[in-house]
């Protein structure tokens, strides 16, 4: 009886008594009921994360989508704002080279009215200085009424040809 003095036996005994205590009480059931229900929670949280990476993957694609599309629609404005500068840059090039056309035209029609001026005021002072010759050369050269008469007809020649 050697073997009930050891400390290891009644370890073993008191082991036994609490496992069939245990096994009375139906601790085993509580015990496997905690497990199953810590499974069941476990695999309720992976699927809802699966779900939710699930949701994450269509929701990044969906933005992917967007973003190319967004890329695509700056890209056409940007073609289309370059397409118009270009246009108004023409447009206002034309506009320019017409408006110089015409204030070039307009100042060459200026010059040539004032040449046309001019040179008829030359000719204009030129008959006067030639008439006023005439006519202080006549009248010292003839007298009498022959002579007014001949100064009043050669004033009006000479007018008439050089105007």
């Amino acid at each position: 009886m050697e073997i009930f003095a050891e400390a290891e036996t009644w370890v073993a005994v008191a082991f036994v008594i609490l496992m069939g205590l245990f096994a009375y009480l139906g601790v085993h059931r509580t015990v496997i009921k905690a497990l199953d229900n810590r499974r069941d929670r476990i695999k309720a949280e992976l699927d809802e994360a699966r779900k939710l990476k699930d949701e994450a993957a269509k929701l990044l694609a969906d933005y992917r989508a967007r973003r190319a599309q967004a890329e695509r629609e700056a890209e056409a404005i940007v073609a289309s704002a370059k397409a118009d500068a270009e246009r108004i840059a023409a447009e206002s090039k034309a506009k320019l080279e017409d408006f110089v056309a015409r204030r070039t035209k307009t100042a060459e029609g200026k010059i040539a009215l004032a040449e046309a001026q001019a040179v008829a005021d030359v000719r204009a002072a030129a008959a006067e200085a030639a008439v006023s010759a005439a006519a202080s050369i006549l009248s010292q050269s003839v007298k009498g009424p022959v002579a007014d008469d001949l100064l009043t007809k050669g004033i009006q020649d000479v007018r008439s040809k050089l105007n």
